[in-house]
């Protein structure tokens, strides 16, 4: 969602931006990982795609095109969970960092500490994959237009996939987003294709759409519905509806929230919160 108070206007003028919020790469969470054993803590592994590697604009699974203003910065201090019938996994905790290094283009990285309880298993925890991309907006919005940008996001093989931490190989996420705004009200939404190097893996294609609405300077509601295929010979595709929000406790600082629910193949529970911070250089 990341309405970015500090830096973005709401309601653009035909020839400016649009508002918006990223954290994350694979399909929404299956039953069992990527060329991992069946085994408890593995089956979490795919399960932590979903907290780990999701893509995402925080607090939400569908991502916009806006990149962060040149030379200004915003971190997430956040923690997300997925529930399957395998057991919970989390990051708990994990930091996003954005840095708009030029106009147009934001820079992307997560450092996660990974967490899963497998059903009768250990509970487990270390650090889980990084994930590091770039935003690029190539149309700005406009009265008659949408804004539309990309975001290629590398999710890297650091967690441990034996303990259930991590996917074990490179995933490669190439979505594009747009987005259209229409005063207190703004949607975005749009999707791609993953893919995912893990023995037993599968490329998938993956999208969602979001309308969100500020009910006030201070507050911002919104809801998705966001679709993955499958990432793995034992993953099923799985469609999640889910909810959130954002408060504004001033221009530079925020609550994100979200939760959600899959309503068609494989069964889980998401949930997300995170505190947001931006800064940058003052207006001349």
């Amino acid at each position: 969602m990341r309405s970015r108070p500090a830096r973005c206007e709401r309601n653009p003028a035909p020839d400016a931006s649009a508002a918006r919020d990223s954290r994350r790469g694979g399909g929404l969470s299956p039953d069992t990982p990527a060329g991992l054993p069946l085994r408890p803590a593995a089956a979490l592994a795919a399960a932590l795609l979903a907290a780990a590697t999701a893509l995402a604009g925080p607090p939400f699974l569908t991502d916009d095109p806006q990149p962060v203003d040149y030379r200004h910065w915003e971190a997430y201090a956040f923690s997300s969970v997925a529930a399957t019938r395998a057991g919970t996994s989390a990051q708990l905790p994990a930091l996003e960092f954005n840095w708009g290094a030029l106009p147009e283009l934001q820079l992307h990285l997560v450092v996660p500490e990974a967490y899963a309880a497998p059903v009768g298993g250990p509970r487990v925890s270390g650090g889980g994959d990084l994930q590091a991309g770039f935003k690029l907006r190539f149309l700005r919005e406009s009265a008659d237009t949408p804004q539309v940008g990309i975001f290629p996001i590398a999710t890297l093989p650091t967690g441990s996939a034996s303990r259930g931490l991590g996917n074990g190989a490179l995933i490669l996420d190439l979505p594009v987003w747009l987005q259209k705004s229409w005063g207190p009200w703004t949607t975005y939404g749009g999707g791609g294709y993953t893919i995912n190097r893990a023995s037993g893996g599968r490329n998938f294609a993956s999208g969602g759409w979001l309308v969100q609405r500020d009910l006030s300077e201070r507050l911002t509601l919104g809801a998705e519905v966001f679709a993955s295929g499958r990432s793995s010979d034992a993953a099923p595709a799985s469609s999640v509806f889910n909810a959130g929000g954002q408060v504004n406790f001033s221009k530079e600082i925020s609550l994100l929230f979200s939760a959600g629910h899959s309503f068609s193949g494989a069964r889980q529970r998401i949930a997300y919160i995170a505190l947001y911070v931006t800064g940058g250089p003052a207006a001349p």
